[in-house]
C-alpha cells in the first residue's frame, strides 16, 4: 500500500493506492523421488514386460510457466534387465526367462528429469532393489548314480542302514524332496523314509536279513518334488532315481529251533527214563558250530525231565501223576558249543496222558435214615438215598460208573442197590419192622467200578441210621437213648448244680486272696539275739530272719583250710607253700580273724596278679536303693548310726525299721 503526502505538512494528497508485486518462478529446483532407496520382488523367468514397482519424483517449481511442466523417467543402471516408462515411472522386465539361481538380486538406478529432458533441465535419482523370488523350475538331482551300502544279518528291523540325498536348487517348499523306493529285489526287507530337516532319504532296515540265504540287494529309489508348478511342468519331469546296493554283513547268529514251539505227549506212571519227545535246533552261521542242549531249571523246579545236552532228547526222571498236573511247560535253551552267549530259547509243553489209576469213590459222605416200623406197614418205593460216584481220571477212564453191592452179600435182607445208569444209584429198603432198640445203625458196603481198561473200582461204606418218625414220616430222633432219658436229670437240677460250682470257686478265689494279703511277723524281737553275719542273697531276703540256719563256716574255702588256694586267673609257675600260722581255726565264727587270714594270704602269695583284688561277700547290689546292709563297709558302730530314714524305704524295709530304728527308743526306757 502507498500513499503520496506534502513533505512540509504531512498531509495526503491522495487516496492510498495498491502495489502488487507478482515473483517470477525460475527452474531452481530438481525433482526429487518419494524414498532414497526403493525394494521390488519379481518371481523368476517372468515375461518380459512384467511390471516390478513404480517410483514417483516430485518438483517444488511452479509448472505454469513451463519449468518443470513434465518430468521424464529413464534408467541409468540395470539395462539390459529392467526398462522404466518415461512418463509413469513404471519399472518392467527387459529380458525373458531370469533366473533365480544364476542371479537373484538386482540394482537399478532410475532418474528423473524436469522441462521434459530437454537441455538445461535439473534431474534427481534414486536406487531400487530387484530380489527375483523362487519358483519351483528346478527338478532334483542326485549328485551319483550309484550308493554302496552295508548291514549286518543280526541288525534289527528300524535299524538305519545309509542315507541319499538329491539336490534341488530351489528353496523353501519348491525344493522339498520326497523319497521312496520304485524297484529291486530289495523291497520287502528295506524301507526310505524322508528327513524333512536334511532333505535326506533314510534307508531302513524292515525286517531281518541272512547272510546265509542272500548277501547282497539292490533298490532303485526315487526323489521327487513335493510340489509341482503346473507351469514350468514342460521342463521334465521333476523326479530322478538312484540305484542303492546293499550287502550283508555275517555275523555270530544264535541258535535257531526247526519250530517256535513243541508239544510232546507222556503217560502218567511212566517209569524214570522215559522219552517224552525231542526238540531240534540248528546253528545259522556257515560255521554250523555244533549245539549243546539244557533245561531252563526256573521252569521245572521239581526236576520232572531231563535232557540230552547232544541230540535234545526230553526224558522223565520220575512217574508223573496227571491228576496233579495234566500239562507241564518248561523251556529248553541251545547255545553253541564255542560262543555260550550265543543261544536260543523255545517253550515246550508236555501233556501228561491219563491211565486208569484211580477207583471211583463216593462224591461226597452220604448218610442214609429209615423210619422205624413195623413189619405190617408197606415198604415204600422211594429210596433211602441216591449216591453218585467222582473219579479223579480222565473221562475216558472213569464214567460211566456201576454201583453193586459186595458178592458176598448180594442178597443183603436188609437193603438192596439199584443201579440207575446215570452214573447214580438209589439205596432202597427189602424190608420193614426196623426198631431202634433192635440196631440203630447199619453199615452197607456198596461197589463201584469205572468204565476204563482195565476198570477199577472201591468198596465205600453207607451208614444208615434208624430214627423215630412221625406220622407223616419226618425225623423226629436217631439216638437209641431217647427212651431212656426221662431217668436222667431235668434242666434245672443241671442249673442248680452248676450255680453251686461257680459259688465255691468264688470262695476259694477269695480265701487266697486275702491269704496273701495278710501280713505276719517274720521273727520276734530279741535285743540280745541281734548279731551281724555276711550272708549271700539270691533275691530279696527277709533279713535277719534267713540267718538262724546259717553257718559262717560256709564261706571258708575248703582248699583254705588246708592251706593251699589255687588260682583261678593266672597259671602259677609253681606250687606255693602256705606260711606257718596263718592257717585260720575250722569252723571259726570270728568274721574278723577270717578276712585278716585272706588279706594275709593275698599278700603273700607270689603267684597273685600286681594289683589289689577286693571280694565281695555280701552285697545287695549296684541297682538297690538301700545300697549295702553290710557293716563291714563302714568305720562306725551300730550306736554312731542313726537307721530312722528306714521308716521312709516302704514296706520291704519295715522289718528292718523296727528292729534298728526302735533300738534307741527301747534303751531310753529301759
Amino acid at each position: 500500500m502507498a500513499q503520496a503526502v506534502d513533505r512540509d505538512t504531512n498531509r495526503p494528497l491522495e487516496p492510498p493506492s495498491e502495489f502488487i508485486v507478482k515473483v517470477q518462478d525460475i527452474n531452481d529446483n530438481p525433482p526429487e523421488f518419494l524414498h532414497e532407496t526403493y525394494h521390488a520382488n519379481v518371481p523368476e523367468r517372468s515375461n518380459v514386460g512384467t511390471s516390478v514397482i513404480q517410483v514417483t519424483a516430485s518438483d517444488a517449481d511452479d509448472p505454469t510457466y513451463g519449468n518443470s511442466a513434465k518430468l521424464v523417467y529413464s534408467i541409468l543402471e540395470g539395462q539390459p534387465y529392467f526398462s522404466v516408462e518415461a512418463q509413469t515411472g513404471i519399472i518392467r522386465t527387459a529380458l525373458p526367462n531370469m533366473d533365480r539361481e544364476a542371479k537373484e538380486e538386482y540394482h537399478v538406478v532410475i532418474q528423473a528429469k524436469d522441462m521434459g529432458g530437454h537441455m538445461g533441465g535439473l534431474s534427481g535419482t534414486t536406487k531400487v532393489t530387484i530380489t527375483l523370488t523362487d519358483v519351483n523350475d528346478n527338478p532334483p538331482k542326485f549328485p551319483q548314480s550309484v550308493y554302496q551300502m552295508s548291514v549286518s544279518e543280526a541288525a534289527v528291523p528300524g535299524e538305519e542302514v545309509g542315507r541319499v540325498k538329491a539336490k534341488d536348487p530351489d528353496i523353501g517348499e519348491n525344493g522339498l524332496v520326497t523319497y521312496n523306493i520304485v524297484d529291486g529285489d530289495g523291497m520287502e526287507l528295506f524301507e526310505i523314509t524322508t528327513d524333512y530337516e536334511t532333505q535326506e532319504g533314510v534307508v531302513k532296515l524292515k525286517k531281518p536279513v541272512d547272510f546265509e540265504t542272500k548277501r547282497a540287494y539292490s533298490l532303485k529309489v526315487e526323489a521327487a518334488n513335493v510340489h509341482i508348478d503346473p507351469k514350468f511342468i514342460s521342463n521334465g519331469p521333476f523326479k530322478d532315481t538312484v540305484t542303492v546296493k546293499i550287502a550283508v554283513e555275517d555275523a555270530d547268529e544264535p541258535p535257531m529251533f526247526l519250530a517256535p514251539s513243541y508239544i510232546h505227549e507222556v503217560q502218567e506212571n511212566a517209569a524214570a527214563g522215559t522219552v517224552v519227545g525231542r526238540v531240534h535246533a540248528k546253528d545259522p552261521d556257515a560255521a554250523n558250530s555244533p549245539i549243546r542242549y539244557s533245561i531252563d531249571r526256573h521252569t521245572d523246579l521239581d526236576r520232572f525231565f531231563t535232557i540230552n545236552p547232544e541230540d535234545g532228547f526230553i526224558k522223565t526222571t520220575k512217574p508223573l501223576d496227571r491228576e496233579e498236573t495234566a500239562w507241564l511247560n518248561i523251556s529248553v535253551f541251545a547255545a553253541e558249543i564255542h560262543n555260550r552267549h550265543q543261544e536260543a530259547k523255545v517253550p515246550v509243553a508236555i501233556r501228561v496222558l491219563d491211565v486208569n489209576d484211580n477207583a471211583p469213590k463216593f462224591a461226597a459222605p452220604y448218610e442214609g435214615f429209615i423210619c422205624e416200623s413195623d413189619q405190617t406197614k408197606p415198604l415204600s418205593n422211594q429210596p433211602i438215598v441216591t449216591i453218585s460216584a467222582d473219579d479223579k481220571d480222565d473221562t475216558a477212564n472213569g464214567p460211566r460208573f456201576i454201583f453193586s453191592l459186595p458178592p458176598e452179600i448180594i442178597h443183603n435182607p436188609n437193603f438192596t442197590v439199584r443201579d440207575n445208569r446215570d452214573n447214580t444209584a438209589g439205596v432202597y429198603a427189602r424190608r420193614g419192622g426196623f426198631s431202634r432198640q433192635k440196631q440203630d445203625l447199619y453199615l452197607l458196603p456198596i461197589v463201584i467200578s469205572d468204565g476204563g481198561i482195565p476198570p477199577m473200582s472201591s468198596t465205600n461204606t453207607l451208614s444208615i441210621k434208624v430214627c423215630g418218625c412221625d406220622v407223616n414220616g419226618a425225623l423226629l430222633s436217631c439216638n437209641a437213648e431217647a427212651y431212656v432219658l426221662n431217668a436222667g436229670l431235668s434242666t434245672g437240677a443241671l442249673i442248680a448244680i452248676l450255680a453251686c460250682i461257680v459259688i465255691l470257686l468264688v470262695i476259694v478265689v477269695l480265701f487266697v486272696t486275702l491269704r496273701k494279703q495278710k501280713k505276719e511277723p517274720l521273727i520276734v524281737f530279741e535285743e540280745e539275739d541281734v548279731r551281724e553275719n555276711i550272708i549271700t542273697y539270691d533275691d530279696e531276703g527277709g533279713g535277719e530272719e534267713d540267718t538262724e540256719a546259717f553257718d559262717i563256716a560256709t564261706l571258708q574255702n575248703p582248699d583254705g583250710i588246708n592251706g593251699f588256694i589255687p588260682r583261678k586267673d593266672i597259671k602259677p609257675e609253681y606250687q606255693y607253700m602256705p606260711r606257718p600260722g596263718l592257717r585260720p581255726a575250722p569252723n571259726s565264727v570270728d568274721v574278723d580273724d577270717f578276712i585278716n587270714t585272706r588279706i594275709q594270704e593275698a599278700d603273700n602269695d607270689p603267684t597273685a596278679p600286681p594289683y589289689d583284688s577286693i571280694q565281695i561277700y555280701g552285697y545287695e547290689g549296684r541297682g538297690s536303693v538301700a545300697g549295702s546292709l553290710s557293716s563291714l563297709e563302714s568305720a562306725t558302730t551300730d550306736s554312731d548310726l542313726d537307721y530312722d530314714y528306714l521308716q521312709n524305704w516302704g514296706p520291704r524295709f519295715k522289718k528292718l525299721a523296727d528292729l534298728y530304728g526302735s533300738k534307741d527308743t527301747f534303751d531310753d526306757d529301759s
